[in-house]
């Protein structure tokens, strides 16, 4: 009674007339599945249970016939197809109660050694199963997932298995759906269980090392030739074969090694030396005589025991220093020593003062006991005249089997310290210290010294200063100022206009050849003119400056300060002024500087008009 579908004709005649419209629906294939209501064409189910594990597809035809279905009524007919949907109401189950399966001992874990297969009428996510392994015997050697295409059980190695030691085994697997349908609880539990039984199949295998890694240790400066250890591998297979062995040839490391090839001992081919290298790592391969081509692979490490063989050293170089105030029982050093050797546990190092040493009253070693000594003064006071370096030789033990010892030097100096002991010098004095200077003392001869020399500096410079002001300044160097303006100025008191310095000295007549009135453009090359010679006549000079000037192309047209001559006490020239002169005033005839041009008018006015008065001189 399930609605499945509703249909419906239509009739083109007139529903008013008769029954000529009037329809009834009937099945004429399809019973008895299915039924239909004449009078509305309501598709129903008509059996309970319909399983689609049975029939899944079903064509129904309809008849449509007007008239009211009487005889000599019209009819038409249609096709409704139907389809069961699926429902979870069938569990899983195994085609079989036990499955047998064969796996070589050799398989790899994590591989697939087997499928089994539980089946589900049902369809779609309705007929997805689960496996599960039930714990039990040799359940923990395997594990099992579900193939989503297939839905079949994979059973997959977790671990190695090993024909020599159990050859089957065997556990149940459950199956089971993972979406279940409530409604068909009562049908029973949705879940059905297999037998697995799993025979090892026996392989040919490579032998077998006895242990995973192993670990020997060897001395150093052991005989080549002396065996260290041994490996042993086996052929676990039923018919047992013989087994070789040899080295995985790396790197230069396996030379210092060698195997027996049948025994599997193991020598040193080189001498060892721990300091080098304190531990050597490398492989053994160890292979089937009946197939060589099988082999397997365990790694060695040797472990180089150390001999003692190097004597304890002073672990660094110590700058050592005692004051020159220290007191009898101080520490002034704290040393500690170093052991090439690998030293064991527990290993303590003595200290002690050689034999030659312990006799002198000097210093003293008080060993700690924890591998470090203290140098100790034995003495009240140390002079650095008398002795500035020290040398006290230590011997140092080791605690190993042999014993070893060696004697280190330490060389302690001599400072100078305040009373708190704080270092203050080191060095070598000066060479005052013999006479009992201080350092103080030094200082303030040096800083007197320096003053006597600058009171020395300053006096010469003085001295040359005031010679100069001097010569500026006497009253007996009187001289006449010839004066050049370019404009009209104070005359001749206006002694500011050209540099005066310059005729105290003639060699600057030479030197000094640029203009100094004017502020020339470009500098003309210099002209190289004879030097007057000392102790010439005035006219001369004056002529040969004339003559420069009125030549010089690049000289301006109008007058310019020009310096001519350096007279008075210290020239060259000696006086060139009437005063002093060894001639009289009648004696010069100064008219011929009118001759000479407007730029002389001014000398010649100044000579030339003065009449001379012997009276006048002084």
């Amino acid at each position: 009674g399930a609605y499945v579908l509703q249909v419906k004709a239509t009739d083109a005649d007139d529903p008013t007339y008769g029954n000529s419209a009037r329809v009834v629906y009937s099945i004429l294939q399809g019973q008895p599945y299915f039924s239909i209501d004449p009078k509305t064409g309501v598709i129903r189910t008509a059996l309970p249970n319909m399983d689609r594990e049975v029939k899944e597809q079903y064509q129904v035809l309809i008849q449509a016939k007007d008239m009211g279905g009487q005889l000599g009524g019209l009819a038409g007919t249609t096709t409704v197809n139907i389809t069961l949907t699926d429902v979870n109401d069938n569990p899983p189950r195994f085609p079989k109660s036990i499955f047998h399966l064969k796996v070589p001992e050799t398989s790899h874990v994590g591989s697939a050694i087997g499928r089994i297969r539980a089946v589900d009428p049902d369809f779609g996510k309705n007929a997805e199963i689960e496996y599960n392994i039930v714990p039990g015997d040799g359940g923990n050697l395997f594990d099992i997932t579900t193939d989503e295409y297939t839905q079949e059980g994979v059973i997959k190695l977790k671990k190695p298995l090993d024909f020599e030691t159990k050859k089957a085994y065997t556990f149940k697997v459950e199956a089971s759906n993972l979406h279940l349908d409530h409604r068909f609880h009562s049908v029973g539990p949705f879940k059905d269980t297999a037998t697995v039984k799993i025979n090892v199949l026996d392989m040919d295998e490579p032998p077998v090392f006895s242990k995973p890694m192993y670990t020997m240790e060897v001395y150093e400066d052991t005989p080549v030739g002396t065996i260290i250890g041994a490996v042993t591998a086996q052929d676990l297979d039923a018919g047992s074969s013989s087994v070789r062995y040899f080295m995985d040839w790396k790197n230069d490391v396996d030379s210092y090694f060698t195997i027996d090839a049948t025994e599997g001992t193991i020598a040193t081919n080189e001498l060892l030396d721990r300091e080098s290298t304190a531990q050597y790592n490398f492989s053994i391969i160890a292979s089937k005589v009946s197939n060589p081509l099988l082999t397997s692979k365990v790694n060695v490490i040797i472990n180089v025991l150390d001999v003692n063989e190097f004597p304890p050293e002073i672990s660094v170089p110590y700058e050592t220093s005692v004051c020159e105030n220290a007191k009898p029982g101080q520490v002034i050093q704290t040393v500690t020593a170093a052991d090439k050797d690998l030293s064991p546990a527990g290993q303590k190092f003595s200290f002690k003062l050689s034999s030659e040493a312990s006799n002198k009253p000097n210093f003293t070693v008080h060993d700690y006991r924890n591998n470090t000594a203290g140098i100790e003064t034995r003495r009240n006071g140390y002079s650095r005249r008398q002795q500035e370096l020290y040398f006290l030789p230590i011997v140092i033990e080791d605690s190993s089997y042999p014993i070893q010892s060696s004697t280190n030097t330490l060389t302690i100096r001599v400072c100078r310290c305040d009373s708190d002991g704080t270092i203050q010098s080191c060095n070598v004095e000066a060479i005052f210290l013999p006479v009992g200077l201080s350092t103080g003392a030094l200082i303030a001869i040096l800083l007197c010294i320096v003053i006597l020399l600058v009171i020395v500096v300053l006096y010469v410079a003085l001295r040359r200063q005031k010679k100069k002001d001097t010569l500026m300044t006497s009253k007996e160097d009187i001289r006449d100022n010839v004066i050049h303006y370019d404009d009209e100025g104070g005359g001749e008191e206006d002694t500011q206009a050209f540099d005066i310095g310059a005729l105290r000295n003639p060699k600057v007549i030479e030197d000094n050849k640029i203009r100094r009135d004017i502020k020339p453009d470009t500098l003309r090359f210099t002209r190289h003119r004879p030097p007057a010679e000392d102790n010439t006549d005035i006219r001369d000079f004056i002529n040969q400056r004339l003559q420069e000037n009125d030549v010089d192309p690049s000289a301006p047209p109008y007058d310019s300060l020009a310096t001519y001559a350096y007279e008075g006490n210290g020239s060259v020239a000696e006086s060139l002024s009437s005063i002093d002169s060894l001639t009289t005033e009648a004696d010069q005839d100064y008219d011929y500087l009118s001759d000479w041009g407007p730029r002389f008018k001014i000398l010649a006015d100044m000579f030339g008009e003065e009449s001379y008065n012997p009276d006048k001189v002084t």
